[in-house]
């Protein structure tokens, strides 16, 4: 395989590609200044046969097309095939799952109010925020989004409610945070949005997406108030998939905002930056985290403020970008203890990766898919390159597409229930394959990058679900969410609680194994003593060794005897 370095390139990399009209202008000056020792014969025909001199130009530009190849062009990249041969095998921890949540579309995500409660709020992308409360999924939505939606495609989609975050103050009554909430919805285009990138004349955005503000209702503290609706900001999507979608407020109380690199694929296409992408162009928010502050007004919109050290306040970026180079960031936490911002940032065909987001950090897409150098024309990597080019972020753990087909971002485990999941960084894959229901469970040491998959009950079954999201309560157990179908449609969606595997069934497991192994035991002192027994002939009447008999009588012998 040829290796090959790319070259240091000043913030943002960039890394050009070659461009047709620069490409045609080069072949010109190339055609002008051949010289003529070296040119073809036909390049010099009497004025008066035009067809003659028609067919030398064509040979002309032939063979200028033929020197512009030797000049410009290099070796193509050799491609990766498999860019991580070993495969994630199963760890010691085993998990069951406890249902406390059935009959949904599409759950992607859990989350407590903070408010004291035990109430979770599960979000399903058709729109709607379910509650469960005192372990029963309550039959009213807590507020039902699905009439703001853009149109969704029942096969598949990767819009619609994407996420949820309550605010830091919502218990507090004299918070001006009290009892608002954020959510993050695909929307229908409808004017201008605050966030944009240029499209060719004739092509329209797909959606826009829309982060909200919403307050609880006075009356009623089990639904949203829908006539709070305050507007927070709007961004136009070149496409339809890669939306990112994520909600959260870190502990400085700002909320962040991830934004995926527009769609398609491979970062290129209309409404992504010619030759470097969205997720390197910090001109635009596509493909970046984002920070804000809810409670301020000095964004251009005067909705919600710019924190004073977002990295570009001062100029080279958007100011509302806290990190960029990401591709789909679908889902990120913050870890409870360090505040660590974790992001699983889902790849493009080969790698899928977790990074520890930092302020102003450049985590490599489109330059890089993981620690591997990514190729743009094709969507293949090339080379692994951990710490080059300078500048990227390498992220903390990685797989290869022989595990799955999309990472989808859980927690750090700080609950009680499973002690030994705890500091372990627990997520999954959406499915091995779109053909069917396959996802799976894993946990990550991100100290080490260390990736093992979850035994699954006591005889390590199959998960039989589309993992869409994971989800995390006030008191650290965490949850994942998904459904057998692929799209956002039937009711076959539910929420299931990582538990421990049930103790009395371990128990019961143990003895019975043991109880096997005593059998076992005994049965191999049965055969030996039967087979001493059968080589002496010890025995006057013909018996059985297991099943097996042990020989006939040496003479007959009469009842009475």
């Amino acid at each position: 395989m040829t290796r090959y370095r790319v070259p240091r390139i000043a913030h943002p990399v960039a890394v050009r590609q070659p461009d047709f009209w620069a490409t045609s202008s080069l072949a010109s000056e190339i055609s002008l200044s051949t010289p003529r020792s070296i040119r073809p014969k036909a390049w010099s025909v009497p004025r008066g046969r035009i067809e003659t001199r028609r067919f030398a130009r064509a040979i002309e530009l032939a063979a200028c097309a033929v020197l512009l190849v030797g000049i410009v062009a290099s070796p193509a990249p050799a491609q990766l095939a498999d860019p991580i041969p070993a495969h994630i095998v199963k760890g010691s921890i085993a998990i069951e799952l406890k249902t406390i949540a059935a009959g949904l579309v599409a759950p992607n995500y859990l989350t407590p109010a903070g408010d004291g409660t035990d109430r979770l709020f599960i979000t399903d992308q058709n729109g709607q925020v379910r509650v469960v409360q005192n372990g029963l999924l309550q039959p009213a939505s807590f507020v039902d989004l699905s009439s703001r939606l853009v149109t969704l495609s029942s096969g598949y989609d990767e819009r619609g409610l994407l996420g949820l975050a309550f605010n830091p103050g919502f218990s507090d009554s004299s918070s001006a945070g009290f009892h608002k909430l954020y959510t993050y919805t695909s929307e229908p285009s409808s004017g201008p949005a605050d966030f944009t990138v240029p499209l060719p004349s004739g092509v329209s955005f797909n959606h826009q997406s829309v982060v909200t503000e919403w307050q609880v209702s006075a009356q009623n503290p089990s639904a949203v108030d829908l006539n709070s609706r305050r507007e927070i900001m709007r961004i136009d999507e070149p496409q339809f998939n890669h939306n990112g979608g994520m909600l959260a407020f870190g502990a400085d109380r700002n909320l962040y905002i991830s934004l995926g690199d527009g769609g398609a694929a491979n970062d290129v296409g209309n409404g992504h930056t010619a030759n470097i992408g969205n997720g390197q162009d910090t001109s635009n928010v596509l493909g970046k985290i984002l920070r804000i502050d809810v409670a301020g007004n000095n964004s251009a919109n005067h909705q919600y403020g710019v924190p004073a050290d977002n990295p570009f306040v001062a100029g080279g970026g958007v100011p509302e970008i806290y990190a960029y180079g990401l591709r789909n960031p679908f889902r990120f936490n913050f870890d409870r203890p360090t505040g660590d911002l974790l992001a699983a940032d889902v790849g493009q065909n080969k790698i899928e990766e977790i990074d520890r987001i930092v302020k102003g950090g450049n985590f490599g897409w489109h330059v890089k898919e993981g620690t591997f150098l990514f190729d743009p024309s094709t969507g293949q990597v090339t080379a692994d390159s951990p710490g080059t080019p300078a500048g990227l972020i390498d992220p903390l753990a990685e797989y290869d597409h022989d595990e799955g087909i999309a990472v989808i971002g859980g927690f750090v485990y700080h609950g009680t229930a499973i002690p030994q999941l705890i500091g372990k960084y627990v997520f999954g894959d959406f499915s091995r394959s779109f053909a069917g229901p396959n996802g799976r469970l894993f946990f990550a040491d991100l100290n080490t990058g260390l990736i093992q998959e979850l035994i699954l009950g006591l005889n390590d079954r199959t998960l039989g679900l589309f993992i869409k999201g994971f989800g995390q309560d006030a008191n650290g157990e965490l949850y994942v969410l998904g459904s057998t179908a692929l799209g956002p449609s039937g009711t076959t969606g539910v929420a299931l609680e990582l538990v421990p595997v049930p103790e009395p069934a371990a128990v019961t497991l143990l003895g019975i194994a043991t109880l096997g192994l005593i059998g076992f035991a005994a049965a191999r002192r049965r055969s030996a003593a039967c087979l001493s027994r059968k080589r002496h002939q010890a025995s006057r009447f013909v018996g059985t060794c297991g099943g097996e008999p042990l020989g006939e009588p040496r003479h007959s012998e009469s009842a009475s005897d």
